[in-house]
């Protein structure tokens, strides 16, 4: 009986292992914003296997990481298709606290899109119960995509 109840407590004080994306994009624009969300403790652990040379110091601050290394690691394990073509975005804004680092990024995009595609890598070499939720507003198509380890790509076509 002490073993189930320590399991279930174990269980309900497990970390939630997910990130946000939202992607929107108004009607007849050509850009697409992009807005991501993560723990920062994760983003340490998943930036120190895309970095192997990162040393994080005890207590290491979100200001100690320069927009561009935020951007190349970004880039890295995000990528964001429109009409089957690969967008490179701009990062616009980093915001940190203890527990968050939260990205706007801004795409030059296809003024009528009819084809999405994304593929998410943060953190699925470290969690296999990682889910990293997309929410898509593009032109008034609007849906949600959990992507895992084991489906970490999803194609829609834009209705």
């Amino acid at each position: 009986m002490l073993k189930v109840l320590i399991l279930n407590t174990l269980f309900f004080f497990h970390p939630v292992h997910v990130t946000i994306i939202t992607v929107t994009q108004a009607r007849e624009s050509d850009t697409l914003k992009v807005f991501f969300r993560m723990y920062y403790d994760d983003f340490l652990r998943d930036y120190k296997l895309y970095n192997p040379d990162f040393k994080p110091v005890k207590n290491i601050e979100p200001k100690d990481f320069p927009n561009e290394l935020i951007k190349k690691y970004f880039d890295d394990r995000v990528q964001i298709y429109i009409n089957h073509k690969l967008l490179s975005g701009s990062l616009s804004n980093v915001s940190t606290d203890s527990y968050e680092i939260c990205l706007n990024l801004i795409y030059q995009s296809d003024k009528k899109p009819r084809n999405f595609k994304i593929r998410n890598q943060i953190l699925i070499d470290i969690y296999n119960d990682q889910a990293n939720m997309v929410y898509l507003n593009i032109n008034k198509y609007e849906d949600a995509i959990k992507l895992t380890v084991e489906d970490f790509e999803e194609d829609r076509k834009l209705k």
